[in-house]
């Protein structure tokens, strides 16, 4: 425990502080599930996920110590994503632990096995303790100071284009359809966030067709400056169209060491014009030495231990944002375009 409490007490003595008029936004090492801890400019909190159950609350802990050192005493909404092991399976043991005030998802789980209803039940238990909002594609969150938008959600996605969106996608030609996913990923809440100039997608485990339906034949999406890589980098998800399409200026990838972080995601991202980054939880086993970032931009870069390092980006309102890496404190500026 006193490692993982470690990791995330770095990030108040590292060099950049962010100020309150800041978005801030902790990308969680849950080993490769997804819990992203976003805290807006007026105190509110959003986390998308929570990881993964059992393993004595290693998940849920990491989460409420990363929270603590955020200065929160709750969550205001937890969003899920899709119901999932590693994005809901740590529902029950974080609310057990740290209040959550309003449970935010899209609706009713489409799998039916034994495992699925059993965490579908669970996510259920725990929700009723708090608040619920079922949002749908082209809802808004009410959290203030952020024009958040739900472009994705219950296998729907936005039927219109957001301002700003690119006219055309060039990126839609010779597109290759994959097999259509039925599962409780293509019905991942997917959002776009915007604090003044700085925006950010997050689109859960959104795979392949959905992310080509968002984008083509008419992007729905506008550029982005920072692409929370779907899916954990998984070469389900990352279709050309969308990563290209968004132009992100940075990606950040919460994968795992063996789960997600595939060469074939990651050289799609790497290959977009104008990013200038792309920012891993894990080093990843399967990427090896050719599809891995620099050492410095990851903050895990062995599978042995619990260091749980995370990564922390700080946006400001004209645009420019910071990352940094808990392992070793490094901290890159991109200033406003």
């Amino acid at each position: 425990m006193i490692a993982k409490l470690a990791a995330f007490v770095l990030f108040a003595a590292l060099p950049f502080v962010a100020a309150a008029k800041d978005l801030t936004v902790y990308f969680i090492d849950v080993e490769g599930g997804q819990a992203t801890l976003f805290v807006t400019p007026a105190g509110e909190s959003l986390l998308i996920d929570t990881g993964w159950p059992g393993f004595n609350g290693r998940d849920a802990d990491r989460i409420v110590a990363t929270a603590k050192a955020a200065g929160l005493k709750q969550i205001d909404y937890l969003l899920v994503s899709h119901y999932h092991i590693d994005h809901a399976g740590g529902v029950a043991q974080l609310a057990e632990r740290f209040p959550v005030r309003t449970f935010v998802d899209h609706g009713e789980s489409v799998e039916h096995d034994d495992a699925a209803k059993k965490l579908y039940a669970d996510y259920l238990a725990a929700r009723a303790k708090g608040k619920h909002l079922e949002v749908k594609a082209g809802d808004k969150l009410p959290l203030k100071g952020l024009n958040w938008t739900v472009v994705s959600a219950a296998g729907n996605v936005l039927t219109k284009a957001m301002a700003g969106a690119a006219k055309t996608n060039p990126f839609c030609a010779g597109f290759q359809a994959k097999a259509v996913d039925e599962s409780e990923n293509a019905r991942s809440i997917g959002s776009y966030i915007v604090f003044g100039k700085f925006r950010a997608v997050d689109l859960g485990d959104l795979t392949w067709n959905k992310e080509h339906e968002l984008m083509c034949p008419e992007p729905k999406l506008p550029p982005v400056s920072v692409y929370i890589v779907t899916h954990h980098g998984s070469d389900q998800s990352s279709a050309k169209p969308m990563v290209h399409g968004l132009q992100p200026r940075v990606a950040i990838m919460d994968n795992g060491a063996k789960k997600g972080g595939s060469p074939e995601a990651w050289n799609t991202i790497h290959d977009s014009q104008g990013l200038e980054d792309i920012w891993q939880v894990h080093f990843s086993v399967e990427g090896g030495q050719k599809a891995n970032t620099g050492e410095k931009m990851i903050a895990n870069m062995t599978e042995a231990g619990d260091a749980a390092h995370s990564l922390k980006l700080v946006a400001h309102e004209d645009g420019s944002f910071d990352v940094t890496n808990a392992r070793n404190g490094f901290t890159k500026h991109y200033a406003a375009k």
